[in-house]
C-alpha cells in the first residue's frame, strides 16, 4: 500500500514517509553536494543500519557493509567487535524491516518499478535467484576481503569497489556532477566503466522486477535476512485469526514463503490485504501499526495509545534531523 486516500487527496504513505526520512538522516551533509566533498568527521566511525555509500557527500555514517568488509581486512591486525556488534544490534532489533523501511536503496528500487510497464511475475526461478544474494556475501563481503587482508595486509572492500550500485549511484554520480570536480574525470578508467553498467543493468531491472537487487544481489539483506525469525521490531501474524488463505503471500512482491521468512522485508503490505486482520507490525509486545479492526489483545483505549505513540515517535524523529542538519551543516563559531 504505497499510497493511501485521505481527505479526498492522495498522499505518501507512512512508510515512504519513513524512508524518505531516513535517506535525509543518512545524509543531513548537504552542503557536501554544494562543494563537492565527503564528510569525514567523528559520526563517519558509526554505521547507518541501511545501504548508503561511505563516498556519497551528504553521507553522515558509514556503510555497515563498508565497515564490515574494512574489519575483515584488518582481523589480522584488530579484532572488529564494534562492527560486528553494530550488525548484531540490527540484526536482532531490525532485521529486515531495516531494508522495507530505512534503505534509500530500497526506495529507489521501488520508485523505479513505478514505471509502467510489463513486470517479472515472482516464480520458482525468482526465489531460486534470492540465494545469490548469499553467495555474493560469502565471496564479494568475507571471503574476499578477509584473504587479502590476512595474506596480503591489505584492504579490499570488493563489494563496494566491484558490484555495488549504490556507490556509483550515490557516491560517484553527485562528486563528478560538481563543477569542482572536474579532474576527477580523468581518473576514471574501465573499473569504474563496469560498475556504471551494472548500476544501469540494475536500476532497468527494477523497472521490470520488483526490487531486483534487494531480492537477488544484497549481501546486507542476506546478512539481516538470518535474524528475521526473532528480531524485535517487524511483522507478526495473529495464528487466532489467520485462516491461511494464501493472499498476504501472493500479494507481496517479494519471493516469501510465509510472512516473517527469510525474505520478508517487513514493510507490512500484506495488511491491506488480509481479510482476517491477522497481520500487524509490532516491537515486542507493542504494536506500531495495527489492522483496521485492531488486535485480538487490544484493550478499549489501546488505538488512542497508538495514535499518541505514533506522534511522539515523529516528534522525536524530527527532533533529531533538525538537530543533524543544522550540525553537519551550520559552521560552528
Amino acid at each position: 500500500m504505497d499510497r493511501t486516500k485521505h481527505a479526498g487527496r492522495l498522499r505518501p504513505s507512512t512508510r515512504k514517509l519513513v524512508q524518505l526520512y531516513s535517506a535525509l538522516l543518512y545524509n543531513a551533509h548537504l552542503k557536501g553536494f554544494i562543494e563537492g566533498g565527503i564528510y569525514t568527521g567523528k559520526a563517519k566511525y558509526a554505521c547507518v543500519p541501511g545501504l548508503n555509500c561511505y563516498s556519497c557527500p551528504g553521507a553522515v555514517g558509514a556503510c555497515p557493509l563498508g565497515a564490515i568488509q574494512n574489519a575483515l581486512a584488518a582481523s589480522g591486525r584488530r579484532a572488529g567487535w564494534y562492527v560486528l556488534g553494530i550488525l548484531l544490534l540490527f540484526g536482532v532489533t531490525l532485521g529486515r524491516t531495516v531494508c522495507g523501511w530505512l534503505c534509500p536503496l530500497g526506495l529507489i528500487q521501488e520508485l523505479l518499478h513505478r514505471i509502467p510497464t510489463l513486470k517479472i511475475k515472482k516464480s520458482a526461478a525468482t526465489r531460486a535467484l534470492t540465494w545469490l544474494k548469499y553467495a555474493v556475501l560469502a565471496v564479494f563481503v568475507i571471503a574476499l576481503p578477509l584473504w587479502y587482508g590476512l595474506r596480503y595486509a591489505l584492504t579490499l572492500p570488493a563489494f563496494c569497489k566491484y558490484l555495488c550500485p549504490a556507490g556509483t549511484l550515490e557516491g560517484a554520480a553527485p562528486l563528478l556532477a560538481n563543477p569542482k570536480n572536474a579532474q576527477l574525470f580523468s581518473l576514471l578508467g574501465m573499473l569504474f566503466t563496469r560498475k556504471l553498467v551494472i548500476m544501469l543493468g540494475v536500476g532497468l531491472l527494477c523497472v521490470f522486477c520488483y526490487r531486483s537487487f534487494c531480492r537477488f544481489l544484497c549481501p546486507l539483506g542476506a546478512l539481516y535476512s538470518l535474524f528475521n525469525r526473532f528480531c524485535l521490531v517487524g511483522v507478526r501474524v495473529d495464528a487466532g485469526r489467520c485462516s491461511r488463505c494464501g493472499a498476504c503471500v501472493a500479494h507481496c512482491g517479494m519471493d516469501v514463503r510465509q510472512v516473517g521468512d527469510r525474505e520478508c522485508i517487513q514493510c507490512g503490505a500484506c495488511m491491506a490485504v488480509c481479510r482476517q486482520d491477522a497481520i500487524s507490525i509490532r516491537a515486542g509486545r507493542v504494536t506500531l501499526r495495527a489492522p483496521a479492526a485492531g488486535c485480538a489483545d487490544d484493550t478499549p483505549d489501546a488505538p488512542d495509545k497508538r495514535r499518541r505513540l505514533c506522534r511522539v515517535l515523529w516528534a522525536l524523529a524530527l527532533a533529531l534531523l533538525c538537530a543533524a542538519l543544522v550540525y553537519f551543516n551550520v559552521p560552528a563559531p
